[in-house]
């Protein structure tokens, strides 16, 4: 009986002790695999929304005025030096990312009217590194969203892929993520 106690605390013990990795290549995959969620989760809690509303991810593509963003260790400032306030997204960045020194660009990809796959940046903090992981998330734009089509269009270069329905355009959001 005491053997089988004995043998049953050690292999509990084993079981319960965490392991680190002992390889920079299995380092890498660890610190990718860990990237990986927490890109994912982010995206997550960005495009959830409540009942009827629209999701902040959603909010920050209508709102968004086409510029290119990037980190200068205060804030995310255009090339014409404006400022990106009121978005959920950096808002989000700044809180989890940034204070860990992870690296981050987020793009928009759509089909524009010739049918091509087009990608705009929005946050763009430099080329990844070959560790990089890519995370992301679809968003729907309808008709009924946008309140300025002709507008929105001019500032974002998002057209509208279906002027004959409600739907507007579906906007692939790509977040890249890598350890600096």
């Amino acid at each position: 009986m005491t053997l089988i106690i004995i043998t049953g605390i050690i292999v509990f013990t084993v079981q319960a002790t965490s392991l680190t990795p002992l390889t920079s290549s299995t380092a890498n995959a660890h610190i990718e695999a860990q990237l990986q969620i927490l890109g994912q989760d982010m995206l997550n809690v960005l495009d959830r929304s409540q009942s009827g509303q629209s999701s902040g991810l959603k909010e920050d593509i209508l709102n968004w005025n086409g510029e290119r963003y990037i980190w200068n260790s205060t804030a995310y400032v255009s090339e014409n030096n404006n400022t990106l306030t009121n978005s959920t997204t950096a808002d989000l960045l700044m809180d989890v990312i940034v204070p860990k020194g992870i690296a981050h660009n987020i793009e928009f990809t759509m089909v524009n009217d010739a049918g091509s796959v087009v990608t705009l940046p929005y946050i763009y903090n430099g080329e990844p590194s070959d560790n990089a992981v890519v995370v992301s998330r679809r968003v729907l734009l309808s008709d009924s969203d946008i309140t300025d089509p002709t507008q929105f269009r001019s500032h974002t270069g998002i057209p509208d892929a279906d002027t004959s329905t409600d739907f507007y355009n579906l906007i692939d959001v790509k977040m890249t993520l890598w350890r600096m």
